[in-house]
């Protein structure tokens, strides 16, 4: 559990916040059996067994409730399970209060502690939000089986006290948990860091497909979507419209109220975007304050409504947020046909979108009319 312990603090290196509960949890049981071993050395039912067994049985309890909230973060659920935490701080408090009884102590303890694995288990076992790979297999397969033994130990503690009279008693259930301990240790290490390389994996995605600034899709992962959606598109004979934008005058923001004052308006002007969209409608940066969305299902009725929505929205969050208007100039094109390309629509688009700033901005064109503004 040192080894463990050391490994996870100096190794992973910079981390989030579900490797930080892995490093607290490793860290806790490695000081909780440390503890744990040293309080054998204290007279039996002294102060010092007492407040050393007590704070060891707070530390391992705790490490699994660390554990159980990085797992559930590594799973991609953002608000980790308190239960975990609860039986933490019920088990320590039961566990000193009845301290004098060893029958009782002993079975408190390895009951709360069967349960807090088995309830880990459960949440590893659970559908995850984000793809994760076999490590929660491995991590919950070791924990299925610790747990299975601690409660064995709980019963023995508990209601055959004589055989198993201490901690260190040799009894065979008892040097079955010592073994199945060091190996779900392993095992508890090498998931752990399989864990952390995953959610690594998935922060190195994400950067190469968000705009850093703005969060929304940058132009590559934009197109790769636009792509597949325009074949779903032609294969089931669906609607489909690209929005391309344009901030108005975006440098004299960043002229004459600074760059940050600029990022700070392209943010708000993509969560804007964010908030207008329907469900599926998929938005990116296509390029410096240019953005462009891909509006599934929708004919020129729903492209009008969507750009109604974001002037009304942009009207309303600007002010506020940034204290000074933000408008743009748009161009939609939506798909004939017989077009199969997506660099079809997006020229139009953008013709269109040119045609809107030439005739004085703060307004959106149709690719496919005569140059009549939008709104």
């Amino acid at each position: 559990m040192l080894t463990m312990a050391l490994a996870l603090v100096f190794v992973m290196g910079n981390v989030n916040r579900a490797a930080r509960f892995a490093q607290a949890g490793a860290v806790l049981q490695a000081l909780g059996w440390v503890l744990l071993l040293l309080s054998s050395r204290a007279a039996p039912g002294s102060s010092l067994d007492f407040a050393m067994s007590t704070l060891s049985m707070g530390c391992i309890s705790g490490g699994l409730a660390c554990n159980a909230a990085a797992f559930e973060l590594w799973c991609g659920r953002g608000a980790p399970n308190r239960v975990p935490a609860l039986l933490a701080i019920a088990m320590t408090a039961g566990y000193g209060a009845g301290f004098s009884h060893y029958a009782f102590r002993v079975g408190w303890a390895n009951g709360l502690l069967a349960l807090q694995m088995a309830l880990m288990v459960v949440g590893l076992a659970r559908r995850a939000v984000v793809p994760v790979g076999r490590w929660r297999w491995l991590l919950a397969g070791g924990l299925a089986v610790q747990a299975l033994f601690t409660a064995w130990r709980g019963v023995l503690g508990a209601f055959f006290t004589e055989q198993f009279p201490t901690f260190m008693t040799p009894h065979p259930v008892n040097l079955a948990f010592a073994m199945v301990a060091n190996v779900t240790t392993v095992a508890g290490l090498v998931g752990i860091l399989l864990a952390h390389r995953d959610e690594a994996a998935r922060s190195l995605e994400r950067l190469a497909t968000i705009d850093g600034l703005t969060g929304v899709l940058n132009r590559r992962a934009w197109l790769l979507q636009a792509d597949t959606e325009l074949a779903n598109s032609i294969r089931h004979g669906s609607p489909l419209a690209v929005l391309m934008i344009d901030i108005d005058y975006f440098k004299q923001i960043n002229d004459s109220r600074g760059h940050e004052a600029g990022d700070r308006a392209l943010q708000c002007f993509a969560a804007v975007l964010k908030n207008a969209c329907r469900s599926g409608d998929i938005v990116c940066r296509y390029g410096g304050e240019e953005f462009c969305v891909l509006l599934l299902r929708a004919d020129e009725e729903a492209v009008q409504a969507f750009d109604r929505r974001i002037r009304i929205h942009l009207q309303d969050a600007a002010m506020p947020e940034l204290g000074h208007a933000l408008g743009y100039s748009g161009g939609m094109a939506l798909r004939a046909p017989d077009e199969v390309r997506m660099a079809g629509l997006l020229r139009r688009a953008d013709a269109a979108l040119y045609r809107a700033k030439a005739m004085g901005r703060a307004r959106t064109i149709d690719a496919g009319r005569a140059p009549v503004e939008l709104s």
